[in-house]
């Protein structure tokens, strides 16, 4: 009575009209990597070759935000830098968020 009778279609999609539905998903994807993972990736890049460049004298602002100076370079994981006169801490290189001056380089 109001009900209409529903016909199926044919299945007339082609390989072809599925590759344009998936067109803005690749476009999409393109524009991510060059706005988010590629600067990303420079970014770990250039902070990883500042800490292999850790040397004593170096003026340092810690992750936490404490200012100091490397006294001494440990080994390839860790940093003594002095806070205060007279009070200094290990550090892992890894926390070391910037480098605000190089030091002279030391003496043999």
């Amino acid at each position: 009575m109001f009900i209409t009778p529903a016909w199926a279609q044919t299945a007339g999609g082609s390989q072809q009209d599925f590759l344009i539905q998936l067109a803005p998903f690749a476009i999409i994807l393109l524009i991510m990597y060059f706005l988010i993972l590629r600067p990303q990736q420079k970014r770990a890049k250039a902070h990883q070759e500042m800490i292999k460049a850790l040397r004593r004298g170096d003026t340092v602002i810690t992750s936490g935000g404490f200012v100091g100076k490397v006294t001494k370079v440990i080994d390839d994981n860790e940093v003594e830098i002095e806070l205060a006169p007279e009070t200094r801490v290990r550090l892992v290189r890894a926390m070391v968020a910037e480098v605000r001056s190089k030091g002279e380089p030391a003496k043999d």
